[in-house]
């Protein structure tokens, strides 16, 4: 027993991980990950080098590894010499942990000069090889019992029981906070996040789905699809079999629903780093491949987009900083925030397995069956072409916070990078436009720990405030007006409100007692007006049949209620301030 592991011990590569030496059948702990940190810089003096860049909740460094062949190791280097950046980032979701080992596999083989010997002369790597650093230590046997291997993974969300996927937006979580500063000191051109799938068992090997290729900035998306069709190209040409959308069926566990194409908005990683005039790449491995194929299937991944970002990365660069420029231009205009697939789908084949679906005796639903032993290609409808579903006037001036909210607003700001002014004095009788929800709608039950509110039931209404010193003025006038949208338009469902920020806002706080109501009722029913607008109400039954709701139609219109309820605290303005 001894001596065969010596041997397999001696054979192993230098700076080789647990992943190799068990041939790839067990992943190692975060331990070893602080160990390379150290072990790498020694080896690869001036080539390399490790930093942590936070902590987490449970008091562990974050760790992000740079390289470069001529010591581009510094975010201020990178831009002085116009060096683009490529920043691979595995374990957000800390059972997915395939990129983490392709990544240290990677950056060994590159900087001793086994693969794409001169990439690191023409590209900076970044690489984080554990997001989710406290979920990845919470390791055990049955984390992911949708996915083959490793023995043993880490857990999917942090400590505080949060998706770091969901949160680039509203940034709660410490570690979501280190990895903004990190990724805008950085500013990538190309940010790559690495995931295994769940779901269905299929031939398939790997999903890319990257932005800008089919929307954003038009010069971004003709290099994107460029870069899509090259990188394709060498994974086929490897024996891949990628996909460039999201292999999950249009309707549930039901292979002959087929597929769309999807973009989702920015609290994922991909999205949000697209919203700020890059690419931002979401691989996912098939869970049901084992783990060294999946392995390595990231890792040729990854090798492809070194190479791509040497060879076109200052092209790439080129074309974003033409974006920013364009992007700062558009106040004012129309801003397309979502999209969806088209209704028209085409024929697809897709290379499946046989399956059987039949009712369940215990679920009373559908039971798929699928037979690994017998390939088959389907051929299934493809909704692959997107088309916007939610697009909202940028404001001309931009928007304003007033005091009470400006301090965690502007650390919100900042994290994004965005640009934003205070007042240094009160402005007497701005012109503003303030949001008013209409019957705001919550969510039942907590989503990522927040009660979100669906928000695009409202509507601008011209108001003339006073704006104290220190009030926020975030220009619409930016780079990242996208960005800026997504967080301050109430009706993006990653805006500040919709994650429920602002929910005081939307709470009655003074109340007019019922009896006094039921008496101002009979007054304002003397209005015709007023008595054809409740007749006109009771033709809704929910309305009809609550006393509530009813009630609540007439205390609205008593001089007590509180002109503040359900306002949004942002205001937008058409000029600058």
């Amino acid at each position: 027993m001894i001596a065969p592991l010596l041997a397999l011990l001696a054979a192993a590569p230098p700076l080789s991980t647990h992943a190799e030496r068990t041939g790839f059948t067990e992943t190692g702990r975060y331990d070893e990950v602080q160990a390379l940190c150290a072990a790498f810089p020694k080896a690869f003096p001036g080539k390399v080098r490790c930093e942590p860049f936070g902590v987490t909740p449970l008091g562990r460094p974050m760790l992000a590894f740079v390289a470069s062949a001529d010591g581009t190791l510094t975010p201020e280097l990178a831009q002085k010499k116009g060096r683009p950046v490529l920043f691979l980032q595995g374990g957000i979701h800390a059972g997915e942990i395939d990129g983490k080992d392709a990544g240290f596999w990677l950056l060994r083989d590159v900087l001793e000069g086994r693969v794409l010997e001169k990439a690191l002369s023409k590209a900076t790597l970044v690489f984080v090889p554990v997001f989710n650093v406290d979920g990845h230590e919470r390791f055990g046997p049955n984390n992911r019992p949708n996915q083959r291997g490793p023995k043993e993974m880490g857990w999917r969300v942090t400590s505080q029981n949060l998706n770091l996927n969901r949160d680039y937006v509203k940034a709660e979580a410490p570690e979501m906070q280190a990895l903004l500063t990190l990724l805008h000191r950085w500013d990538p051109i190309l940010y790559a996040d690495l995931h295994v799938t769940d779901g269905a068992k299929f031939q398939h090997d790997l999903s890319v789905t990257f932005e800008p290729s089919n929307v954003g900035p038009e010069g971004l998306r003709s290099f994107g699809r460029s870069l899509r069709v090259s990188l394709f190209a060498e994974l086929e040409e490897k024996g891949h079999l990628p996909v460039n959308f999201y292999p999950a069926f249009v309707k549930d566990d039901d292979p002959s629903s087929g597929f769309a194409v999807g973009w989702p908005p920015p609290r994922f990683g991909n999205a949000y780093w697209a919203a700020n005039n890059r690419y931002g790449l979401l691989l996912e491995t098939h869970s049901w491949k084992p783990y060294a194929e999946r392995v390595k299937g990231t890792y040729d991944v990854c090798l492809a987009l070194l190479r791509l970002t040497s060879e076109d990365g200052a092209r790439w660069l080129k074309a974003a900083k033409e974006a920013d420029a364009a992007e700062a231009k558009r106040a004012g205009a129309e801003v397309t925030l979502l999209w969806e697939p088209r209704k028209t789908p085409r024929p697809l084949d897709f290379k499946g397995y046989a399956y059987v679906r039949e009712p369940s005796a215990v679920s009373t639903q559908p039971w798929v069956r699928y037979d690994e032993t017998k390939p088959e290609t389907w051929t299934v409808p493809f909704l692959d072409e997107l088309a916007p579903s939610l697009t909202v006037k940028a404001p001309a001036g931009g928007w304003v916070v007033p005091p009470p909210h400006a301090t965690w607003v502007a650390e919100k700001l900042t994290l994004h990078g965005l640009s934003f002014t205070r007042l240094t004095a009160a402005r007497a009788a701005v012109d503003v436009e303030a949001y008013r929800l209409i019957e705001p709608k919550f969510r039942a039950t907590p989503y990522e720990g927040r009660l979100t509110v669906a928000a695009r039931d409202g509507a601008w209404q011209p108001r003339t405030l006073e704006l104290p010193k220190g009030s926020l003025f975030i220009p619409a006038a930016q780079p990242k007006l996208f960005l800026a949208m997504h967080l301050l338009d109430p009706t993006s469902p990653d805006s500040l409100l919709a994650w429920g920020f602002f929910n005081a806002h939307l709470e009655q706080k003074e109340y007019l007692e019922e009896y006094l109501t039921e008496a101002f009722a009979r007054e304002l029913l003397e209005d015709p007006a007023v008595k054809a607008e409740f007749e006109a109400k009771l033709k809704d039954e929910a309305f009809a049949k609550s006393p509530e709701a009813r009630l609540r139609f007439f205390s609205a219109r008593h001089p007590s209620a509180d002109p503040m309820l359900n306002v949004l605290p942002v205001y937008r303005v058409a000029k600058p301030l």
